[in-house]
């Protein structure tokens, strides 16, 4: 019998080297490689004849015909939008999130309620009646979603080539391993290799599939980089687990737009769609208070209203803090460092501490012009009108910049009821004069304070 050969490979990158080293040279992460054994390439996989590709050849690209792709719509329609429209036939779609998040709730959740559709979910973590637990509190009605409990890839091809479904589920990938690699589950070549061979049977069935991820200590997505590139949408499942919303991102997508968002509340029957996050992430008080304004975002073609709160005090221990939940801490420190210096507010001896509300993550330029509202209004104790709206970017020069899709931005403002918008000057508005909204246009940070707190 031939020798195996064996080589180290990096558990958080795919590195390899022919010894065990401490530190990656690749990613730099610490005690991340483990032995594995190398697989000759003249290996075939027993049940390769549902995995055969079709027979292709060159084509000059003026010669090919460009047809209307028909997607599967998954009765989700915050799934839908961050999709692009719908599930593609023969995609494969990885999402992760960290752990109690509600990954395996959300895409229960599809299986059950997904129109017209046989789904074969299959658990490496969850037992059979876990599932029928879990499947009993999201959905009562009829379904034709089957479950499978197991993690060899061979034998669920095997069910695959006997059951023929037209959705596949995994949860997890990581679970998931093949006879022909002598390494545990979840390790990169197990991973990389289990991801492939499913990727060749969607595609060369034109079966759809969700793949569900663990996420390392860090955010990232468990397993090699790689794992990202070979499938066709990455969805990242973001949120708080102490608050009720999450947020649904495609990181990659190769069939529709990576800027829209699905807005999603955690309830006792599943994941409820937030249809309009605007009336949800601004607090619904009976006073005025400072600290407190509204900035008008756009994510994908989605415009909605979102709450900043601040908070500035003095310095209890004479080092000031900065705090920020939901908004970049570096783009906080430029934005007071712009107050100190083009406002001359004395910022730089005092704490700061900047919430956005819903428990989400923004990184729209438009956010700069609400967060020194809402900062200021709590250094001077100065309420802001709840029917006053701002979008707007803030140079290092304290100018106003445009924003895009400022007239969606404004329309939202509108359609919510207020009744003042603060925008760049050198914002290009259509239909200025049909818009009942007062627009207040703006060219430096000193024009929004005379106007607000003078």
């Amino acid at each position: 019998m031939a020798k195996l050969k064996t080589h180290f490979a990096c558990q958080n990158c795919g590195a390899s080297s022919p010894k065990w080293v401490g530190k990656c040279s690749s990613c730099g992460e610490w005690n991340s490689f483990a032995e594995e054994v190398i697989i000759p390439k003249t290996g075939r996989y027993a049940n390769d004849a549902i995995i055969q590709e079709k027979n292709s050849k060159p084509v000059l690209i003026s010669e090919l015909v460009q047809e209307n792709e028909k997607r599967i719509d998954t009765g989700n329609g915050e799934l839908n939008r961050v999709l692009g429209g719908g599930l593609v036939h023969g995609s494969v779609v990885l999402i992760g999130g960290e752990p109690g998040i509600g990954k395996s709730t959300l895409i229960l959740q599809i299986a059950l309620k997904i129109p017209n559709l046989k789904t074969l979910y299959i658990s490496g973590e969850e037992s059979s009646q876990q599932i029928k637990l879990r499947a009993d509190r999201i959905h009562k009605g009829e379904t034709s979603c089957y479950v499978l409990s197991e993690t060899l890839l061979e034998n669920i091809f095997l069910h695959i080539q006997e059951f023929k479904p037209d959705l596949l589920v995994f949860d997890s990938i990581q679970t998931i391993y093949t006879d022909k690699i002598e390494s545990s589950p979840g390790t990169v070549s197990q991973i990389r290799e289990c991801t492939t061979l499913i990727l060749q049977y969607c595609k060369s069935n034109s079966v759809p599939a969700f793949l569900i991820g663990h996420i390392t200590k860090d955010g990232s997505l468990a397993g090699p980089k790689i794992l990202e590139h070979i499938v066709d949408t990455v969805l990242q499942f973001e949120g708080d687990r102490n608050n009720l919303y999450r947020i649904l991102r495609a990181a990659k997508n190769r069939f529709g737009s990576t800027s829209e968002m699905g807005i999603y509340e955690m309830a006792g029957n599943g994941l409820r769609e937030v249809l309009n996050p605007s009336e949800l992430l601004i607090s619904n008080l009976d006073e005025n208070l400072s600290g407190i304004s509204i900035s008008a975002s756009v994510e994908g073609m989605r415009p909605f209203m979102i709450e900043v709160q601040s908070l500035v005090s003095t310095a209890a221990y004479g080092t000031p803090q900065r705090s920020s939940t939901g908004f970049d801490l570096r783009r906080l420190n430029m934005l007071l460092a712009v107050l100190e210096k083009r406002a001359g507010f004395r910022l730089s001896v005092k704490d700061v501490f900047l919430n956005i509300t819903g428990g989400i993550k923004v990184d729209d330029p438009a956010f700069d012009l609400a967060i020194i509202i809402a900062i200021l209004s709590s250094d001077l104790d100065f309420p802001i009108d709840r029917d006053i709206c701002f979008a707007g970017e803030i140079g290092l020069s304290g100018e106003i910049r445009s924003v895009q899709r400022i007239d969606q931005r404004i329309a939202e403002a509108e359609r919510l009821g207020f009744k003042k918008f603060f925008v760049s000057k050198y914002s290009k508005i259509e239909n200025l004069k049909k818009n009942s909204i007062e627009i207040i246009p703006v060219g430096k940070v000193g024009d929004v304070l005379k106007k607000l707190f003078t």
